[in-house]
């Protein structure tokens, strides 16, 4: 299942409104299990208990012999749950009897929600324990996806009762973010590009960026990123990223290295409910028009060549950054011919719907893009975001939009 459609899926479930955290987290496990694409059979929330230093059994629901309502395993007796601390998800073998005698030989566990000390030592406040008939990396990863969508949620519902922000730190933030996005157009050797960022709110999770590589200018990368969530958390988090790969690119490093690097420190710094998709390819002064790219979980961009109505994707070549840690990047390529047009774009250009809740959708991207891929990067740019904002005007669904047009004119 595609990593940003699964982590909206789990963000509409945990949206709703519910009595307490604990009952939006067994509604999005039941939603979980019921859903045939996620391949979840069963699962259990477990709660941890400071106190006593365990975690007890707070729900459970498949076709599986259920375990006793006071069940508990300390803390002490489980080293795994230092594990699950640095890696979120793990899988393992069953070795508590107890459990072993409920038909649980092999399972899943990843932890959700804040982390609380206990003689020391960070534990996760919720376990989420799902079964599956395949539990494999690619099982792994959808785990990951979906603890760091109810972390963010569970931050979200706390900080709605006590949020107050201050409208003044707010335009700062706006101003700082305005201040580090580059100027729309862009021209470099045979290419022409335009970018623009269309916020949801006074500031945005989107951003793109333009940077000349090396010493030698004689490539220059094209960014477009998109981190979780919205509003002032998700800007500083773009900031920081932006940053980041704007200091990177005075070495000389290769993509698939940079990806793993970025992946990392996104790991690393960020609260671990926050991820985020980036796309980074590479022009160059190559006249066979090749452009090297490598995509984290951003929606694939489409290139058209301008003698065909065929639209290729570019698809991911690596997992979003910041849910695995651990994560390998690889790269692609394609080459641009005289005419040729690749539009890079953030979700929030398809998944805006109109007042009937029907979404804007790729199909209506692709016809845009094929009307006007006759024209500069600037106009098929804004052709297409006047198309989407005409579309969702009476839409009550409001995400960050980002587009960068590329199209090789000589």
């Amino acid at each position: 299942m595609d990593q940003k459609k699964l982590h909206r899926a789990i963000e509409t479930i945990a949206s709703q409104k519910f009595a307490s955290e604990e009952a939006m987290l067994i509604a999005v496990i039941d939603q979980i299990v019921e859903n045939e694409k996620i391949n979840v059979i069963g699962g259990r929330l477990w709660k941890l208990n400071k106190d006593d230093k365990s975690y007890s059994i707070l729900y459970q629901v498949g076709s599986f012999e259920k375990i006793a309502p006071e069940f508990k395993i300390q803390i002490e007796e489980y080293p795994i749950f230092n594990l699950i601390v640095k890696e979120r998800t793990i899988l393992g073998s069953e070795t508590n009897e107890v459990l072993r005698s409920k038909g649980i030989f092999k399972y899943s566990a990843s932890g959700v929600g804040s982390k609380i000390k206990v003689d020391n030592k960070p534990y996760y406040e919720y376990l989420l324990a799902l079964n599956s008939n395949h539990l494999d990396e690619a099982f792994k990863l959808t785990l990951n996806i979906i603890a760091t969508a109810l972390t963010s949620q569970i931050k979200q519902w706390r900080y709605s009762k006590s949020a107050n922000s201050l409208l003044a730190d707010i335009d700062k933030a706006r101003q700082l973010q305005k201040s580090i996005l580059p100027e729309h157009e862009y021209r470099f050797s045979n290419y022409e590009l335009f970018g623009i960022t269309d916020p949801a709110e006074i500031v945005g999770g989107d951003f793109f960026d333009y940077l000349n590589v090396g010493d030698d200018s004689d490539r220059v990368g094209v960014v477009v990123g998109d981190a979780a969530s919205k509003g002032v958390a998700a800007a500083a988090e773009a900031m920081y990223i932006s940053g980041a790969l704007r200091m990177a690119s005075s070495f000389e490093i290769k993509i698939a290295s940079l990806m793993k690097r970025m992946n990392q420190l996104v790991n690393k710094i960020f609260a671990d409910d926050k991820f985020a998709s980036l796309f980074y390819g590479e022009l160059s002064t190559d006249e066979g028009g090749l452009f090297l790219y490598a995509n984290a979980g951003q929606n694939p961009p489409m290139f058209i060549r301008s003698d065909s109505e065929e639209i290729e994707y570019l698809k991911v070549t690596g997992p979003l950054l910041g849910p695995a840690p651990h994560a390998k990047y690889t790269i692609d390529n394609i080459n641009f011919k005289i005419g040729d047009v690749l539009l890079i774009y953030s979700d929030g250009l398809i998944d805006c719907a109109d007042g009937e809740f029907e979404q804007y959708g790729e199909e209506r991207v692709e016809a845009v893009l094929k009307s006007t891929k006759q024209l500069s990067a600037k106009e098929i740019a804004y052709s297409l975001l006047n198309d989407v904002v005409n579309f969702s005007k009476n839409g009550k669904y409001l995400d960050d939009k980002t587009i960068v047009v590329i199209k090789r004119v000589k």
